[in-house]
């Protein structure tokens, strides 16, 4: 947990203000005399000082069309830098205030007509930095009223990828008062409709502090600006929702501390967002069309799943058109043409027909003209091959010799790894570029030798198409642990619909020795006899390496594991499909819960070694308990402490690495590398444990968290 002072700020609003202030106040004493950058002396790393703000921040009754501008002095010059991206307002000015530098400061002018008695926030992120080693000032806002009073409450929260159970960083965060819109019954359009009276923007950990709030009930959405232009774009953006309303003086209290490492605020969370990605509102169009070459065309779509009812082209017989949804989501398809290549026109004209969205948002049937054209374009390695043919050609009619013509490369490509280690959990996967039109797998033949057996002997094995990707292939065998293989592929085993074929193919694999893995054992605890969970293994940036579905209470087995750092995320598979599902905001259904379950020692990554074998004890119940304050609060600082403990190792192996250079470029007793540790120690260890934390009054959620 993180260590708390004693010393408790008064007021959150000080802390916003004056975090600088305080940190630096020195810095208020001198101001500098020039822009140019100093020479010698340490590297300066203090961020700009604010030392005047005119009118004063917190100011009540402005009238912005009669005194628009607002300026804000700093104790040195100042450089404005990716204003469009960090500059936001709470609440939202049709126009954006404009940010210009003057002298030691700079000139905020108001281009929007404000509502009379609202509280205002301009925030300023991280825009302002000094100008001469660039330090950004985080968080800065200035504050003011169109009315007699300043709104003066808080919220605090957390923004999290709800499947990959990790912080979503620069969400924005938007408060609608509850009596000005309407409740949601059967679906929920608050996004859509209205315009929110108070904005927030979660920091690069995920957590938010919402400022400048009244005592009334709220609600409350997030969602991941994608494109930066704080308006919410559903299959874009991810979103986040409550599903009940919340007033910030029924709050719990919540602690607020300086994080000295990342220079910016931050906060116990009180509010819980698990963001999804909600394509409910994606309309269905035929967005664009393409001819990538001349057997290939692309067809891309404004929605998933697309529902075609035909296609059809002047010059291609339909039976020879192959439809290939090419993604996921099946929302760009494309089209191969399975014909000569001198069959094929430059340009294919059609139309195809299929439900599309009309203007009120019905799927009509739409029919649409399609035209693919294209055109032979040389390469510059296909260039290049020609002219050094040329100058061979030339070089060899001077000399009076004769020159034959090399015979083309062979353009049929395949991609499949031509060695390697392989076991029952590693795939073998033969990837094509275009679909194939032959496939005389009974040519192929496989040998295996071992220590025992040492002729080769045929094995048994078989190919299955993937059922997402055509083109790719999976090669099925029985592995035997470090046994040695031999695939060969004969000339025109392969056929594709551009009518290449491919060479002779000879490669050599092995099988996976397990005592160079490691092997993790989950023991799965539930009362809930009829729960299904999907358990997956991942590395520790969250990319998951194997998974097992349709889990229940009992013991499951990973092998084959490779040594290094792994988590266990665990799905809460509430429908049983065995996949994760989104949320709906619309629908008002949050996302199915995933967790990252945590060893006794209460780590998420484990570190696994070879030929070692590991043992987890996985009580559901407790991993998916209701969210609480509480509970989120001690994730996180779990989190943090493992965060800061993995600074401190890399910092450890920095200085070490620094002592041992310095002992080689040093004589005797290398004391210019011990000193070296020393000073680096020093610093390091004073900046890892130093924050300043103060307990602030948010005012609850009553029980648990928004799940």
């Amino acid at each position: 947990m993180k260590k708390r002072e004693e010393n408790i700020f008064r007021s959150i609003t000080r802390l916003f203000s004056m975090a600088i202030v305080m940190l630096f106040g020195g810095a208020l004493l001198t101001k500098c005399a020039s822009t140019m950058t100093p020479t010698g002396g340490d590297k300066d790393t203090i961020p700009p000082v604010i030392v005047l703000m005119e009118p004063n921040n917190f100011t009540t009754n402005i009238d912005t069309l009669r005194h628009p501008k607002i300026f804000i002095g700093f104790n040195e010059y100042v450089q404005i830098k990716d204003l469009q991206k960090e500059l936001y307002t709470s609440p939202a000015m049709k126009k954006k205030p404009t940010v210009v530098r003057r002298g030691q400061g700079i000139v905020v002018t108001i281009k929007d007509t404000l509502k009379p008695n609202t509280t205002y926030a301009i925030n300023f992120g991280s825009s302002i930095l000094d100008n001469n080693e660039g330090n950004p000032l985080h968080s800065m806002r200035y504050v003011f009223s169109t009315g007699p009073e300043i709104d003066s409450m808080y919220m605090s929260g957390y923004t999290a990828d709800s499947y990959k159970a990790d912080s979503v960083s620069k969400s924005f965060i938007y408060f609608f008062p509850a009596d000005s819109v309407e409740k949601p019954s059967e679906w929920d359009s608050t996004m859509f409709k209205y315009k929110p009276a108070v904005i927030a923007r979660a920091e690069n950990n995920g957590i938010f502090i919402a400022q400048n709030l009244k005592p009334i009930d709220y609600r409350i959405y997030a969602f991941e600006d994608t494109n930066g232009n704080m308006e919410y774009e559903p299959s874009i953006d991810q979103i986040g929702f409550l599903d009940s309303v919340y007033n910030p003086k029924d709050m719990p209290d919540f602690y607020i501390w300086f994080d000295s490492l990342r220079k910016y605020p931050s906060a116990d969370p009180q509010l819980y967002f698990r963001m999804f990605m909600d394509r409910r509102f994606t309309r269905q169009t035929l967005s664009g069309q393409e001819r990538l070459n001349r057997h290939k065309a692309m067809l891309y779509f404004g929605a998933p799943n697309p529902e075609v009812k035909s296609i059809h082209f002047d010059s291609i017989p339909d039976d020879k058109v192959i439809y290939d949804p090419k993604t996921i989501g099946k929302d760009t398809v494309a089209l191969w043409f399975d014909l000569e290549p001198e069959e094929l026109p430059d340009t294919i004209k059609g139309e195809i027909t299929f439900l599309k969205h009309d203007s009120i948002n019905n799927l009509v049937e739409s029919t649409e003209k399609l035209r693919l054209a294209w055109v032979y374009t040389e390469s510059k390695e296909e260039r290049k091959k020609r002219e050094e043919l040329e100058k061979e050609r030339e070089k060899a009619e001077k000399a009076g010799e004769l020159w034959e013509e090399p015979e083309p490369e062979n353009t049929f490509k395949i991609n499949m790894p031509t060695s390697g280690d392989y076991n029952k959990d590693k795939l073998l996967n033969l990837e094509f570029d275009y679909p194939l039109t032959k496939f005389d797998s009974a040519a192929i033949t496989m040998t295996m030798t071992t220590d025992q057996i040492t002729e080769p002997q045929p094995v048994e094995f078989h190919f299955i198409q993937d059922t997402i990707n055509r083109q790719r292939y999976q090669l099925r065998i029985t592995w035997e642990p470090k046994a040695k293989y031999e695939l060969v592929i004969p000339e025109g085993v392969f056929e594709n619909v551009a009518r290449e074929s491919n060479d002779t193919i000879k490669n050599s694999y092995t099988g996976s020795d397990p005592d160079k893995f490691a092997i993790v054992n989950v023991n799965v605890h539930t009362s809930k006899a009829a729960a299904k969970y999907i358990l997956q293994l991942t590395n520790a940036q969250g990319k998951v390496q194997k998974e097992i579905r349709n889990v229940a209470a009992g013991s499951y087995k990973f092998e084959y594991v490779s040594p290094g750092d792994i988590m266990l995320r665990v799905v809460e598979d509430l429908n049983g499909n065995g996949k994760w599902d989104t949320g709906d905001m619309v629908l008002m259904r949050q996302p199915e819960r995933t967790e990252i379950f945590k060893n006794e020692e209460g780590l998420e990554v484990i570190t696994t070694k070879e030929n070692w074998e590991y043992d987890l004890e996985v009580d559901m119940d407790k991993l998916f308990a209701p969210i609480t304050m509480e509970s989120l609060i001690k994730l996180l600082d779990d989190r943090e402490d493992e965060r800061l403990k993995k600074l401190a190792e890399e910092e450890a192996k920095k200085r070490k690495e620094n002592t041992n250079k310095g002992n080689n470029q040093s004589s005797g007793m290398g004391f210019g590398g011990m000193g070296g540790l020393g000073g680096l120690g020093g610093g390091n260890t004073g900046g890892l444990g130093s924050s300043s934390t103060g307990g602030m009054r948010g005012n609850s959620m009553g029980g648990n968290m928004q799940r």
